[in-house]
């Protein structure tokens, strides 16, 4: 059985680190699995029955601080590797990447792109391409992206694994705590991290809400969203809003929702909205880079043009692309056949992304 170690920089609430965890469990079959961390604060996911090396070598600040971590976790993975005879060492995402390749050795290295932000910054792409034996891409576009731009031809697209079934009882393990009782409610999921554009769905929702006095707006994540609650207060409607905070299973949440609305600017694959999906719940997306385009089809769910990267969180500034987000959402909530018609959509397409299909590909670049 080969032995497959799979970096990563820590495991609290985010996108990679989840599909690391999962990567891990489906594996575990087929392949000795190990992962890799730097730093074991606020794990988020359950990683019992799975071995797990901490680091500890924690971020630092200044260049100088980041080099020599790169170099300091890079030797302790490459004594992993000689000690345990890794054959494939699999990182997630570019702190990962660069301690992967840091750590030399006979072992074949996966390099994974985990988002579409990492390709802004080409010198580093031409380094994966040199040191890689294999990239792997979480969506077409940037797998493309790397084979054109920079003639890798052994780069490769993953999609992330999703389970339904595993979702939809997760979903019903534990009940729900919500300020409300009744009303539509509008959700959505992530980290506290401006690139989820968070301030565009709030100042959306105040004018959906003005409209529709029975809506709800819903953000699981972890943060303390200071900024956003200010906004929230500014604008009135505090009895509206609820931020979850971290849910270490935030699935009974997700299922209290109407619709899922992500206005991220920039994705790699997200995996909060296809979870949304195989819950069935309507989704209106950001044509961001990348992700919902690839995911949805032009007819999965309702694309509106990517929004504005840079933060406004003045109450009495509303864009002409938060009131379009705005108008989009109204006209959905207010059919009530085309809502059914996005529930039986986001059904059918999250089934595509099977954890069977997900392990196939993974043992067959192993062989």
């Amino acid at each position: 059985m080969k032995k497959i170690l799979l970096i990563v920089p820590a495991l609290h609430q985010g996108g990679f680190e989840k599909v690391c965890v999962t990567t891990a469990r489906l594996l575990q079959p087929y392949f000795q699995v190990k992962i890799v961390i730097f730093d074991s604060k606020d794990i988020a996911y359950d990683i019992k029955g799975i071995p797990v090396a901490d680091l500890r070598l924690p971020s630092r600040e200044g260049k100088l601080g980041k080099v020599i971590n790169v170099l300091k976790r890079g030797w302790r993975i490459r004594q992993i590797k000689k000690k345990e005879e890794i054959d494939i060492a699999y990182s997630f995402g570019p702190t990962a990447n660069l301690a992967n390749i840091a750590s030399f050795g006979k072992s074949k290295k996966w390099l994974g792109i985990r988002s579409y932000m990492d390709m802004g910054n080409p010198n580093q792409i031409r380094l994966f391409c040199k040191c890689a034996d294999r990239i792997i891409c979480c969506s077409e576009i940037i797998c493309q992206e790397v084979r054109e731009k920079y003639g890798y031809k052994e780069a490769v697209t993953l999609n992330n694994p999703f389970d339904i079934k595993e979702v939809e009882a997760l979903s019903l393990q534990e009940e729900t705590k919500l300020p409300w009782t009744d009303g539509r409610i509008i959700v959505t999921m992530g980290r506290e991290d401006e690139v989820k554009g968070f301030w565009h769905l709030i100042k959306s929702f105040a004018l959906v809400h003005k409209k529709l006095p029975d809506t709800r707006l819903m953000i699981i994540g972890e943060g303390e969203y200071l900024k956003y609650k200010e906004l929230v207060t500014k604008l009135g409607i505090d009895d509206s809003v609820y931020f979850t905070g971290l849910k270490r299973n935030p699935y009974p949440y997700l299922k209290k929702g109407s619709i899922y609305v992500l206005t991220s600017y920039y994705e790699g694959f997200p995996n909060a909205m296809v979870e949304a999906m195989s819950m069935g719940l309507p989704v209106i997306a950001t044509d961001c880079m990348t992700g919902p385009r690839e995911i949805l089809e032009d007819k999965y769910g309702i694309l509106v043009p990517n929004m504005s990267p840079e933060p406004d969180f003045r109450e009495d500034v509303i864009s002409g692309e938060e009131e379009n987000l705005a108008d989009k959402i109204a006209e959905l909530m207010e059919a009530p056949d085309k809502m059914q018609y996005y529930h039986k959509m986001s059904l059918e397409r999250a089934r595509v992304y099977s954890k069977e299909s997900y392990v196939k590909k993974i043992r067959e670049w192993a062989e």
